[in-house]
C-alpha cells in the first residue's frame, strides 16, 4: 500500500474501498479555539452536571417570571451564561497553550484503528478501545475514553466527511455511534 501524506490545510488522500474489508483514509486537521469550544460545549452539555446547571438557570428565570424578584433573574442569567463563557475562555487558552494544537494533526483511519501523528510522534488506538463517536454541527468526535477524544473538524474533512463516518460506523458497534452527517 502506498499512500501520500497530505499537505497541511485539510487536504486528504488515501484509499477508501466501499463494501470491502479494506478501508483506509488519511487527512490533516487543525484544532482551533472554535473547534475546541464546539467540542467542550457538546461534552459539557451532554453530561448530567451541564444539564442540571442549565435546568437550574431556566427554573430561576421561570421563578422570576412568576414572582418578579430581580434576584431570580440575576441568578438565572448568571447560571446560564457562566458555563458557556468559561468554556469559551478555556478553549481560547487551551488552543494557545497546547503545543499539539499549533500544527496540524495527521490522522490515518484504517481497519486497525485510528493513528494520529505529528512531527516524530505517533499514537495508535484500536477500534475495540473506542468509547463512542458523536457529531456536532462542526465536528465528528471519536471518544477514546470518557473524556479524551479525537476531533475531526468537518471543514478539514471536506468531501471525505462521509468516508470518515462510514469507516467509524463500520468499525464501531452501532450503539456507540451517534453521528449525523
Amino acid at each position: 500500500m502506498s499512500s501520500k501524506r497530505p499537505a497541511a490545510g485539510g487536504n486528504s488522500t488515501g484509499r477508501f474501498l466501499m463494501g470491502s474489508v479494506d478501508m483506509e483514509l488519511e487527512f490533516d486537521v487543525k484544532i482551533t479555539s472554535g473547534i475546541l469550544y464546539d467540542y467542550m460545549l457538546r461534552h459539557t452539555y451532554s453530561s448530567l452536571s451541564g444539564l442540571m446547571g442549565s435546568l437550574t438557570g431556566v427554573l430561576m428565570l421561570m421563578l422570576f417570571a412568576s414572582n418578579r424578584h430581580p434576584i431570580c433573574l440575576i441568578v438565572g442569567v448568571v447560571i446560564l451564561l457562566y458555563l458557556p463563557w468559561t468554556l469559551f475562555i478555556r478553549s481560547k487558552q487551551q488552543a494557545l497553550n497546547t503545543p499539539a494544537f499549533r500544527k496540524p494533526l495527521h490522522y490515518r483511519l484504517s481497519d486497525e484503528g485510528i493513528e494520529v501523528s505529528q512531527d516524530e510522534t505517533t499514537e495508535r488506538m484500536g477500534w475495540d478501545g473506542m468509547y463512542r463517536a458523536v457529531s456536532t454541527s462542526r465536528s465528528i468526535i471519536v471518544y477514546t475514553t470518557r473524556t479524551n477524544a479525537c476531533i475531526f473538524p468537518k471543514q478539514d474533512l471536506g468531501e471525505n466527511k462521509y468516508k470518515v463516518i462510514e469507516i467509524i460506523s463500520t468499525h464501531m458497534p452501532p450503539k456507540k455511534v451517534k453521528i449525523r452527517g
